[in-house]
């Protein structure tokens, strides 16, 4: 298999063309009401794993995988960017394999699938022939089923983003990562979605008093930084992509979100939509932030990290004081070299 690698850019456009879908506005509204725990998570696992499950039972799945399948390559793209073989690889919530299909025999030797959902997870394509795959059901969240430095790479790709015990996930990540190792991941962060928040938000304050979380809140590239560091790694980089997807009206919007397995899974959530909530939350996103052609868009913000387990041979900054040029003399210093040459 040859992989093409892509640039990476700042922000595509994509327009979501009005695909006749069998659907209607119950299916969005339907909920089941089950009874939310008392705790301090914020996600609920257990809706998280049955919106996954249900995603595999839909015989149309692949029309919602465009953002989770670009991601997924470009996150391979970076594991390419390390010019080393790998023994072993964790990729962690690997959902259907949106990272691992693009992985080489070249560069990698045995991958582990790790997936909480069954279903979802027998679906997972798998790499190209001559690499070792070994598929487990596991929940994240869990202590991660691995001895303490026997993995090379650990990639996680638009999954972290659901995951309660961020802090937890990073120390077993460090645990069992060999030194001078990496974790590379991707996941929704910054302002995603917040056209689809700010319309519901609104119409829920116009036609309610008040307002609820109906979208999920995702995690700034300070929180993931500081998380990383205070787990023990080092070498730190991140980067972002803003995906801009347009839509026909709301509906397809919160069609496709579910299609990915995206729906809401907050544990404080509210269980349904009343029809005119969301079609007074369609008429503001369309007043606020549609386009000339009628079409709504809606930002995806994608952070990409890379952070490494330390090791002695690793660069280390300079000790505070040591240098013998002070940036004021930087033009001077330059001049002269110039000079010589």
């Amino acid at each position: 298999m040859v992989l093409k690698l892509i640039k990476p850019v700042n922000k595509i456009n994509i327009i979501k063309n009005s695909i006749k879908r069998d659907f209607n506005i119950s299916n969005i509204l339907a909920a089941k009401n089950r009874p939310i725990p008392s705790n301090l998570n914020i996600f609920d696992r257990e809706t998280k794993k049955l919106q996954r499950n249900r995603t595999a039972y839909d015989p149309n799945y692949k029309d919602y995988e465009y953002i989770k399948s670009e991601v997924g390559y470009r996150v391979a793209d970076r594991v390419f960017d390390i010019k080393r073989n790998f023994n072993s690889i964790i990729d962690l919530g690997c959902q259907r394999g949106y990272v691992s299909k693009n992985l080489t025999k070249e560069t990698v030797k045995k991958v582990y699938m790790l997936e909480m959902s069954d279903k979802m997870l027998e679906q997972a394509e798998i790499p190209e022939e001559g690499i070792e795959v070994e598929k487990r059901v596991f929940d994240e969240e869990d202590d991660l089923p691995f001895e303490n430095e026997s993995i090379d790479l650990i990639i996680s790709s638009l999954n972290l983003h659901w995951v309660n015990n961020l802090p937890k996930i990073f120390k077993e990540s460090i645990r069992v990562l060999k030194k001078d190792c990496a974790i590379i991941g991707a996941m929704f962060a910054g302002d995603t979605l917040f056209e689809l928040r700010v319309s519901l938000q609104l119409a829920e304050l116009e036609r309610k008093g008040g307002i609820t979380p109906r979208v999920s809140p995702f995690t700034t590239p300070q929180d993931i930084g500081g998380l990383l560091t205070s787990s023990g790694f080092t070498l730190l980089t991140m980067d972002f992509d803003e995906i801009q997807i347009s839509y026909p009206s709301i509906f397809e919007l919160m069609y496709d979100l579910k299609g990915m397995g995206e729906s809401n899974s907050l544990l404080k959530r509210q269980h349904n939509l009343s029809p005119d909530l969301l079609i007074a939350a369609q008429s503001i996103y369309k007043e606020m932030y549609g386009n000339e052609d009628g079409s709504l868009p809606a930002t995806y913000q994608i952070l990409y990290f890379i952070a490494w387990k330390p090791h002695e041979s690793q660069a280390k900054p300079a000790k505070r004081g040591s240098a013998n040029v002070s940036f004021k003399d930087l033009p001077k210093v330059l001049e002269n070299k110039k000079d010589q040459e």
